[in-house]
């Protein structure tokens, strides 16, 4: 099996019934559904998997007990190829209403015709940039607490952030490791306080503040974390079996407003129940939207996906309806 289905099939310049930006969960779900409904489906994205590509073992998505993301992100290119649906990597540089259809150009293969769109582009999640955080992601390096938090019990563990996600992410491993070290750069949270007071009172954390991560080492895993306090430079390195980064993300404002999507007030795409933006035929789907904010899922996203190509659908069918 190709790593895409189809990708060569795709000339520039062909019609579609719907594009799809994007190539993670719910740009595959969207993919999917979108084929399913008998829609001629094209899926353009820079990245098979997107944010999957940096997980190790998902063990929360339902039906698929601990499997590896490389291999759920196989399973999703085999479910679109069989309902033969192109996807091509590049991308997306702008897309235009003209003449009633849509104008999607890519970066290398030119532009592509449809009559709905998809948006499903992600966030970008920051990152530490410190050495070791690439060399070990999916190997104790996680963007993602609630993800992966089952996987650490009676592990010890190291949390860096001071928002919500941060304090969140150490509420939820107090449960399960036996150790949480929650690093901030300061001495105060952007946290809500109710999550700061809950976290305090967990007999299992320890808060280092003023501190950054200035490496992380290990092996094959995570096995230490160094950690440098930002007052005295004093060097400390905590034995650690994960580190969870949670300093929050990038959304695609300006891709959105490039586009013409309204963005809420943190810069996320704005979509109505059904995955509808202020633009007619364009929907969007997964991370890049507002919706479900606080707890981006790769299900939740596949979900977002299948309602957003259902409404595509149903809006391309009133379409010739009206014809």
């Amino acid at each position: 099996m190709s790593l895409l289905p189809r990708a060569f099939d795709v000339k520039p310049g062909e019609k579609f019934d719907v594009v799809i930006i994007g190539m993670g969960p719910a740009a595959y779900s969207a993919a999917l559904y979108s084929a399913r409904f008998m829609l001629k489906t094209l899926m353009i994205g820079e990245t098979p998997g997107g944010q999957l590509t940096e997980a190790g073992e998902v063990d929360d998505y339902l039906g698929l007990i601990g499997i590896q993301a490389a291999d759920m992100i196989k399973l999703f290119n085999k479910h679109i190829e069989k309902y033969n649906v192109p996807a091509i990597m590049d991308s997306v540089e702008y897309f235009r209403k003209e003449n009633n259809e849509f104008i999607v150009k890519t970066k290398r293969r030119g532009e592509f015709r449809a009559d709905a769109i998809i948006v499903a582009v992600g966030v970008k999640r920051r990152k530490l940039n410190v050495p070791g955080e690439a060399e070990f992601t999916g190997k104790g390096v996680s963007y993602c607490s609630v993800c992966d938090a089952p996987l650490f019990k009676n592990r010890v563990v190291a949390v860096i952030g001071g928002g919500d996600s941060a304090l969140e992410g150490a509420e939820i491993l107090s449960r399960y490791a036996t150790k949480v070290y929650l690093v901030h750069r300061r001495d105060e949270f952007k946290a809500q306080p109710i999550y700061v007071e809950s976290v305090k009172q967990k007999p299992n954390v320890e808060f280092i503040l003023n501190s950054a991560v200035k490496e992380i080492k290990g092996d094959k895993i995570v096995r230490k974390v160094i950690v440098q306090n930002l007052k005295t430079n004093e060097i400390r390195e905590l034995d650690v079996n994960g580190v969870f980064v949670e300093i929050g993300f990038d959304p695609p404002t300006d891709f959105a407003r490039q586009n013409g999507l309204e963005v809420d007030s943190h810069g996320y795409i704005k979509v109505d129940e059904w995955m509808r933006t202020n633009i007619e035929g364009v929907y969007a789907a997964g991370d890049c939207t507002g919706m479900w904010l606080g707890f981006r899922q790769i299900i939740t996203s596949a979900a977002q996906g299948a309602v957003a190509a259902h409404s595509a659908f149903n809006y391309l069918t009133e379409k010739k309806r009206k014809k």
